[in-house]
Formats: C-alpha cells, sequence, structure tokens
C-alpha cells in the first residue's frame, strides 16, 4: 500500500539527486528516508534508483512514476486545504464587501442568518459605498461584494447582476408625488441627496445626471448629507424632496417621514445590484455562503433580475 510519505520521500530524492539531500530537505533522518524509498519500491515491485556514488539516478520507471506521484500529492494537498476552508467557517472570520445603504436591505438580518448556521465565526460587513466597496475589492482586501454597479467597468472582474432597484422621487407635498417625475420636473425640484462624500462617483446620482443629460442640466441639490437617514427625514418634514431607491424608500418612508409618498421617475430609472469578484478568484466556502445568504435577503426587498 502506497503512502503519501513514501511518495513524498521519492520526489525529493528525485530533486535533490541524493538521499542525504532529501532527508535535510524534509528534516528527516537519512536512515528514514532510505526505508521510505525501499519500501516504495518494494509496493511497486520495481526499482525506482540507481545508487551513483553518493547520489541516486532515477531509473526509467522512476521517471514515468514521478509526475504520477506529484499529482497524488497535489490532491491530497487540495482535499487538505477544502478540509481547511469548511472548517474556517466553524471558527474563522467571514468578510463580505457591501454597498452602504445596504444595511437597510441586509445588514442586522445577514449577520443574523451566518450566525445561525455558524454561530462560531466572526462577521465583517465592509463598506460605506459601492466605490469605497469596489476599491477595496480591486485591491484584495476583500474576496467577494455586493454593490450598485453603473459605475464600474467590468476588466478583470466578473460582475453577476442580482437585482434591480428602482429610483424614486419622495415628497412630502401631496401634489408633487401625484404623477411621474419627469426630466424637466426634477430639473426644478429642490432636492435633500445623501452621499455627498462620494457624489461624483454615487451610483444613484449617476443614473440621475445620465437622465437629465438630454436637458442639458444637473440635477440640483438644495442640502447634501451623507446618510440617507437623514436625508428621508429632511423630506419628512417638508424641507426639500428626494431621490432614492424604491427598496430604500419602503424601508425608511413609514418611519422617518410617514406623511411623505414616493412616485416614479419618468422614464422610469433603475439601479442594478450585482455580486462582484476577481474574474480569476476560486471562491471559499465563507464566500459563497455569503453569496446565498445576502442574495436571498436583497430579493426580499427588491425585484430580482
Amino acid at each position: 500500500m502506497l503512502s503519501l510519505h513514501q511518495l513524498t520521500c521519492f520526489l525529493a530524492a528525485y530533486e535533490n539527486g541524493s538521499i542525504t539531500a532529501a532527508a535535510d530537505e524534509l528534516g528527516y533522518a537519512q536512515p528514514s528516508v532510505s526505508e521510505q524509498i525501499r519500501g516504495l519500491e518494494k509496493s511497486l515491485g520495481v526499482q525506482l534508483f540507481r545508487r551513483v556514488g553518493r547520489g541516486v539516478v532515477p531509473t526509467t520507471v522512476g521517471d514515468t512514476f514521478r509526475p504520477h506521484a506529484e499529482r497524488v500529492l497535489a490532491a491530497a494537498r487540495e482535499a487538505e486545504d477544502a478540509v481547511r476552508a469548511v472548517r474556517s467557517l466553524e471558527t474563522g472570520t467571514i468578510r463580505f464587501g457591501m454597498f452602504g445603504t445596504a444595511r437597510l436591505y441586509a445588514g442586522a438580518g445577514l449577520v443574523a442568518d451566518v450566525l445561525a448556521r455558524h454561530p462560531g465565526v466572526r462577521v465583517e460587513i465592509i463598506g460605506q459605498n459601492s466605490t469605497d466597496v469596489w476599491d477595496r475589492l480591486r485591491r484584495g482586501h476583500i474576496e467577494v461584494a455586493m454593490i450598485a454597479i453603473p459605475h464600474i467597468t467590468s476588466e478583470g472582474m466578473k460582475i453577476t447582476p442580482v437585482a434591480t432597484d428602482e429610483l424614486v422621487y419622495i415628497s412630502a407635498d401631496p401634489e408633487r408625488t401625484r404623477t411621474p417625475v419627469t426630466p424637466h420636473q426634477l430639473a426644478k425640484a429642490q432636492l435633500v441627496m445623501s452621499e455627498t462624500t462620494w457624489r461624483d462617483d454615487d451610483s444613484s446620482r449617476m443614473i440621475l445626471r445620465r437622465m437629465l443629460h438630454e436637458t442639458g442640466l444637473n440635477p440640483p441639490t438644495r442640502i447634501e448629507v451623507e446618510d440617507v437617514e437623514t436625508a428621508v427625514e429632511i423630506v419628512g418634514m417638508g424641507l426639500a424632496d428626494s431621490v432614492v431607491p424604491k427598496g430604500i424608500a419602503t424601508q425608511l418612508l413609514p418611519r422617518l417621514a410617514p406623511r411623505a409618498a414616493m412616485v416614479s421617475l419618468r422614464p422610469r430609472q433603475v439601479d442594478t445590484i450585482a455580486i462582484v469578484h476577481r474574474a480569476d478568484a476560486v471562491l471559499s466556502p465563507a464566500a459563497k455562503l455569503m453569496i446565498e445568504l445576502a442574495t436571498r435577503r436583497i430579493h426580499a426587498i427588491v425585484d430580482p433580475v
């Protein structure tokens, strides 16, 4: 019966051309390596090396056997890595990138989903905005992410759309939400917009700029804030209107702006949410788990692709 230990000693002797050098490389005693190779030769019923002086030279059978031994050891290492990756789900860290307002779709619920399956893990949900998450993903700081995608390029990345979220106009004035809002109406509106740090790259703002391009105007902002909750509260006070994803409006209007209502834009505008990772990546079990759970949470609120 062949053993991995025998194959390891055989390959070390083959590569070094010496039993003594193989023993030094492996950290074994020289007689132990010799014994393992003799045992391997006995199991196979062939001679793998010729002893020449203080070294060894592989026989024709040894040359033929080498690639098979390498494949067996490589398969064994892959098996160990796979088991180690699964075990990491029990006690390791699960790290996942998400756009900032994803907390309103999946945040605490997503963490609860993970811990329900793997109570021993440590969880990190990373990101303030899709641009921020994209940069971390590109630099290799995170393995996989769920982000809004209008502003990113696919070079070197695999992008899998999973959901669409309609942009809606919200206002506390019933007259402004009676009919869909056109580009000309939007250009005259007094708006409060969130994500001010990322105003140039924010997905929703890019969509609005594209919508207003034909009018030659930019979306006007009377008030700039960072978090969308503050923006919705300001709308509820009647100080300004806003444009937000429908999923956010559905979550926040009843709680923060109960007098406000939402209406579609005309033409209808949607944000696309996608799973993104490096095109050449072999995703870990942890990454696959987060993709599954985050997608399920998002689909409970917005439309699947």
